[in-house]
């Protein structure tokens, strides 16, 4: 669909277009990205409004997938753009090393009234893989602090995300995106996820699932294992959900081994799934949590570590310092931003609104279920994922070349051809991922079944030309 303010002067506009997208092609270096490799040069989103935004030619498009899980209260909101320049105005930077400003104390006062428990400490940085990078570098100098030097090991799950820095990338499950930086940092163990749409046919039952985090602290030795790092709901793979139990499980593990539980709530936290975050629709406490993403609803990039009373302690009243810190982190820009983002939350009850229509947007996503290449549907609140089958019956999956037709080379760029913005994801089994603005309702979820459909059927008849 055309944006009608376009239709004037086309030409001098396509023009305009062209010239700028052989610059980004010549200059620009985006972000886990080919170069040189897009088909009609590199999409160029130009602005945005509610749970739509539009590229440089005028084209519409549903974003299907928030930005990336970061856009909660929609694209064009005012108020946030005023409490940025309003901040802007008045102190534009100022670190948080040794000082404060009044925006970084208020938000971070906010943050620990909203978490659950005792996480009454914020740590901020500049985004999500900071905030991972901070829990592990925490967790190993208070273990340190404690008596405890030899706890420096974390674990995760196989497939999983939690960043591009050293660190956070260690901790990552995803082999492919980690193979270039090798050696990366020791000590990072990997356990199953929690897919149970492929759980192993010898496990009996899922409790497997965290009781092989414990026999991986045992593998280790419990004395070197400093945290475990989870996802409420994992992102890679597909949004694999936990089994009933599970968490409160793996807090019983975490406790009895003297381990600390890391939420990675970078995705999930800020209302991706229907409360602030993750943990508390789940129902555990964690000693830290880590965020990013909604909490500006990327209106300007800002992360929070929030962490327990407990682990503060070795550091209040003494000499003893986290040596560790960001320039940009607790920008007040960012925090300022962040703080009308929770007005926003709080006002339109965005939590709420997620929840009142859950069952509305997963039933717009089971309704494709009749398809053969529709395997999986999982997720809760506002994220989902649906797995692509080669043959349904068997659970069969696609070979990584004809998984590499099916979304590199014909769904992504077909989704967008009919309007729609989501993840074409390949990191594990072919999964199609969806996580719309938090403003997001039925309209929002017809339009997202229709592409869906369309585009499922069609690349099920090119799926067997090959």
């Amino acid at each position: 669909m055309l944006n009608p303010s376009y239709r004037e002067g086309d030409s001098m506009i396509s023009t305009a277009n062209t010239e700028l997208a052989a610059q980004a092609d010549r200059h620009l270096w985006g972000h886990f990205s080919s170069l040189g490799r897009s088909i009609d040069g590199m999409p160029i989103i130009e602005r945005g409004e509610g749970c739509y935004v539009w590229d440089n030619k005028g084209n519409r498009f549903l974003d299907g997938l928030a930005g990336l899980y970061t856009t909660q209260a929609g694209y064009g909101r005012v108020e946030l753009a005023k409490a940025a320049g309003a901040q802007a105005e008045t102190l534009g930077f100022f670190p948080i090393w040794t000082y404060a400003h009044p925006k970084a104390v208020e938000l971070a006062a906010r943050l620990a009234s909203l978490a659950p428990g005792d996480l009454n400490r914020v740590f901020f940085t500049s985004g999500g893989s900071e905030a991972v990078e901070s829990a592990w570098k925490l967790a190993r100098q208070y273990f340190k602090l404690m008596g405890q030097p030899l706890r420096t090991k974390v674990i995760s799950r196989d497939l999983s995300y939690h960043g591009t820095s050293m660190g956070a990338l260690s901790i990552t499950g995803l082999a492919a995106v980690k193979g270039p930086f090798e050696p990366l940092v020791p000590g990072a163990i990997k356990v199953p996820n929690t897919n149970s749409y492929r759980m192993p046919s010898w496990a009996t039952d899922e409790s497997y699932f965290a009781e092989e985090i414990e026999q991986a602290i045992l593998r280790e030795g419990p004395e070197t294992i400093a945290a475990v790092f989870l996802e409420p709901v994992q992102n890679a793979g597909g949004c694999f959900t936990p089994p009933d139990g599970y968490f409160q499980r793996v807090r019983e593990i975490c406790d009895t081994h003297g381990v600390l539980l890391v939420s990675d709530e970078v995705i999930c936290a800020y209302g991706r799934l229907g409360e602030m975050f993750g943990s508390q629709r789940l129902g555990y406490q964690p000693d830290i949590i880590t965020s990013a993403k909604g909490l500006t609803s990327g209106y300007a990039p800002l992360g929070a570590m929030l962490v327990s009373d407990r682990l503060a302690e070795p550091f209040l009243d003494t000499d003893e310092q986290f040596l560790h810190g960001y320039t940009f982190a607790g920008h007040p820009v960012s925090c300022a931003v962040a703080l009308a983002n929770l007005d926003l939350f709080e006002a339109e009850d965005l939590p709420g609104r997620v929840r009142a229509n859950e069952d509305a947007f997963r039933a717009s996503l089971d309704d494709l279920a009749d398809l053969a290449i529709v395997g999986d549907v999982r997720g809760m609140g506002y994220f989902y994922g649906i797995e692509l089958v080669k043959n349904k019956e068997t659970k069969e999956t696609f070979s990584y070349d004809e998984a590499h037709h099916l979304l590199r080379g014909f769904l992504s760029h077909r989704m967008s051809e009919l309007g729609l913005l989501c993840r074409a994801d390949s990191r594990g089994e072919p999964v199609i991922q969806l996580a719309p603005p938090l403003i997001a309702g039925p309209e929002e979820f017809d339009v997202i079944n229709g592409v869906l459909r369309q585009a499922f059927t069609e690349a099920m008849a090119e799926m067997a030309k090959l």
